[in-house]
């Protein structure tokens, strides 16, 4: 029985994201020593920061899709987790840098000069990071690589406007602690939202159920059905950021390997709770069977 798990391919939408932070890491870095703006300085760190991220996450999206092995029988799926994991890592690291040093600046914040230039390059920033955001929204609600890549971007958009901001208010008043004040404002809003990114991508690296399925629903679904009088070694987790593989022994009324009941099982677990790969293991048994140490029934897999 086959199904599709292809991820959906992001490739042109990290080719003209990298290749648009790139030039704007460059032009932002300029502008921003030429003003002598924290603001834009910071920015452009977070930037740089962001580019990285994105050719991580892209290797992790194409590591994801490679075949298996015969050593590695699950392929590389597990590489856009560790793409999503160290993404978040990278993205607290880099914001609490920035933080630091907007503590640092609000007790003696620098004179900004050429306030239109730091206008106008944010604003430039809010449009590149906005359109790139754009891109990864369709993929960043199934796969929590592309959703890594997306709060970077998404983040680098709300740092930018936030320069903007600051830098109309102080174009017209002196208000010069405005630029380090913003930049420590945007880092706390940062850490609150991507802390989710962490601790999911924390999860999925160490085999925890997908926060998208219920395992006590998926527990209950297996034991009533009609055929099934026990469950037993009920393990889910993800193979990869959009993959979730589940295995399970159940314990069959009448003892017999049916291969119209696998295949239902298989197809209703994908369905009803978006689980691709199930291995089930059937044994035979009772209501009040105990998992035997040597199955009854051949062991039989769905894929």
């Amino acid at each position: 029985m086959g199904h599709s798990h292809a991820p959906i391919s992001h490739n042109r939408a990290f080719a003209i994201g990298i290749a648009l932070n790139v030039a704007f890491v460059i032009a932002e870095a300029i502008a921003g020593w030429y003003s002598n703006s924290l603001a834009l300085l910071s920015d452009a760190g977070h930037n740089l920061s962001d580019v990285l991220s994105l050719v991580l996450a892209w290797a992790g999206s194409y590591l994801s899709t490679r075949p298996a092995t015969e050593r590695r029988t699950y392929g590389l799926r597990r590489s856009s987790i560790l793409a999503a994991l160290m993404n978040a890592v990278i993205l607290l690291l880099v914001i609490g840098a920035l933080g630091w040093e907007a503590i640092a600046r609000l007790s003696d914040p620098p004179r900004v000069s050429h306030g239109m230039v730091v206008i106008v390059t944010a604003a430039i920033g809010v449009v590149i990071n906005t359109a790139t955001a754009l891109m990864f929204m369709r993929g960043s609600h199934d796969d929590l690589n592309i959703r890594g890549a997306f709060l970077h971007m998404a983040a680098d958009a709300a740092v930018s406007l936030g320069v903007v901001i600051a830098g109309v208010l102080m174009l017209f008043t002196d208000w010069y602690w405005l630029d380090p004040l913003m930049g420590l404002v945007i880092a706390v809003v940062i850490v609150i939202s991507s802390w989710r990114l962490l601790r999911e991508s924390l999860d999925l690296a160490l085999d925890a159920v997908p926060g998208s399925i219920d395992p006590i629903a998926v527990e209950r679904y297996l034991r009533e059905l009609p055929e099934v009088a026990a469950v037993h070694h009920l393990h889910i987790w993800g193979m990869s950021t959009t993959e979730v593989a589940l295995t399970v022994h159940l314990v069959k009324r009448d003892g017999r390997l049916d291969d119209t009941f696998l295949a239902r099982v298989h197809d209703e677990l994908h369905e009803r709770f978006g689980i691709g790969h199930a291995t089930l293991q059937l044994e035979a048994g009772s209501d009040d069977a105990e998992c035997p140490a040597t199955p009854a029934v051949p062991e039989a897999h769905t894929h």
